[in-house]
């Protein structure tokens, strides 16, 4: 592995652990010798994140839309800051430079590029390790539903063990080492068709 992409919030969010955890995981990257690829804002905990990492002496890639340049306000001290002209660009360059995924705590945004990743896993179009650094218990409830979902037969449970779940980067980046992709035949459910 050589770059790990980033999610996360353009707000710093309710707690003080989450910058924190930010802070930390850029640090940790960058002293993994792992460069960061994330959403290119200064603000919230993609700036503590970038700049944690920057400060620890890490590579840093930026990719953000031109429509979002003045609302996230963009990162200008970064290694290297990629404008693109869409969501949809931004996604699928930040995949492309990446060699894997972590979500840290966000929103809408931080949800719909994991649940993209994730998919994408799922269906085979890539091999790469996908995780959330649950931090403060953020994401318990998304895990659950995940499990639901097992339950309900609307997710494999090969498919499901592809999220790796851990409350520090350092666990997170070791699970990330020794991941394996699974070989599933069928994704589809055909019990009841």
């Amino acid at each position: 592995m050589k770059r790990i992409c980033v999610f996360s919030g353009s707000s710093p969010g309710a707690r003080p652990e989450y910058r924190e955890a930010a802070a930390d995981l850029g640090s940790t990257l960058a002293r993994s010798g792992l460069g960061l690829v994330y959403g290119g804002a200064k603000v919230g905990l993609m700036g503590a994140l970038a700049d944690a990492a920057l400060a620890a002496g890490g590579h840093v890639v930026g990719v953000i839309p031109q429509v979002l340049v003045q609302k996230e306000v963009a990162h200008a001290g970064l290694t290297d800051l990629r404008v693109v002209s869409s969501m949809h660009e931004r996604k699928g360059l930040m995949a492309e430079l990446s060699d894997g995924f972590i979500a840290l705590p966000g929103g809408m945004g931080t949800l719909e590029e994991l649940a993209e990743v994730l998919t994408w896993a799922q269906l085979g179009m890539h091999r790469k390790p996908c995780g959330l650094l649950n931090v403060a218990g953020y994401y318990d409830g998304l895990a659950a539903f995940l499990d639901h979902a097992v339950g309900e037969r609307f997710i494999l449970p090969a498919h499901r063990n592809m999220l790796l779940v851990a409350t520090t980067a350092k666990d997170l980046l070791e699970s990330f080492a020794s991941y394996r992709a699974p070989v599933v035949e069928k994704w589809i459910d055909r019990k009841q068709t």
